[in-house]
């Protein structure tokens, strides 16, 4: 069936947040061109009934962007859709982990591989919010960790925290897309993740907890993610600009040693260590 296409140019820094703000208000899939440029594309697959336009306008506002942005609507076939989305990622190579789509051929000295196709959840490993987060945990990981990843969207930093020898992965999310992609991910990488909606998850403490998602929920989740550590687990945050990190930092400071560990492209990386 065919679906209707709402593309737009933005700044490269609100690029994640009004991705995910477009995936709440009910776009089927959106991904994000030219992340690592001052200007970033998206490119959103809505249902033929919905009203793209109308949605924009609601997300700009909850956003807190202009108005004022130019932007395109299309009727487009299903496998156009496909072919465009596979045209905008390219694998992603780091120490250790190696991330592409089911179409990349991954190279023959790659250690870990985490295959991830764009589809209904956000999160393919392209941008630097989650390379952030993919540094960090191959830093991190030791083998036999126990990780909760909150806000998994597609699941990858989950899979990426399983093939770096994680002994329990738990995966949450608000949308239960979400929570099913990741299941299926899981099970195509042979990774062992278990994936919840937040009411769903068990109580438990964990090593090592990562949330890529943006200020304001991290700043409100700092009692639940903290309730979920012990002394000497390993957190890390991101989904933050460097202008705000001081204020997502200071909601954790009471059960966190925590400080920015790391920038890349005006976004933060914040690490701590529970007391």
């Amino acid at each position: 069936m065919p679906s209707l296409a709402l593309r737009l140019e933005v700044e490269a820094a609100a690029a994640e947040a009004l991705s995910d703000a477009l995936l709440e208000a009910g776009a089927q899939s959106v991904s994000i061109e030219s992340p690592d440029a001052p200007r970033s594309v998206l490119s959103a697959l809505f249902a033929q009934s919905s009203n793209p336009a109308v949605t924009l306008r609601s997300v700009l506002e909850v956003c807190g962007q202009s108005p004022d942005v130019r932007y395109t609507v299309e009727t487009v076939p299903d496998d156009d859709w496909v072919r465009r989305s596979q045209s905008q990622f390219t694998p992603i190579a780091l120490e250790r982990l190696w991330i592409g789509a089911s179409w990349h051929e991954a190279p023959a000295d790659a250690q870990l591989v985490v295959r991830i196709d764009p589809g209904l959840a956000f999160g393919t490993g392209s941008h630097p919010t989650t390379k952030l987060m993919l540094r960090f945990l191959e830093r991190t990981v030791r083998g036999g960790d126990r990780v909760l990843d909150y806000g998994c969207g597609s699941g990858v930093l989950a899979i990426a925290a399983a093939k770096l020898g994680a002994s329990h992965v738990a995966a949450v999310d608000i949308d239960p897309q979400a929570v099913s992609v990741t299941d299926e991910n899981s099970r195509a990488n042979g990774a062992n993740v278990s994936a919840y909606l937040p009411e769903a998850l068990p109580a438990d403490r964990y090593d090592v907890i990562v949330a890529n998602i943006l200020a304001q929920p991290l700043i409100d989740l700092a009692p639940m993610l903290s309730a979920q550590a012990e002394q000497g687990t390993r957190l890390a945050l991101a989904g933050i600009l460097e202008s705000q990190a001081a204020d997502v930092a200071k909601a954790y400071a009471a059960r966190f040693e925590i400080s920015v560990s790391e920038r890349d492209e005006g976004w933060a990386l914040l690490t701590g260590v529970g007391r």
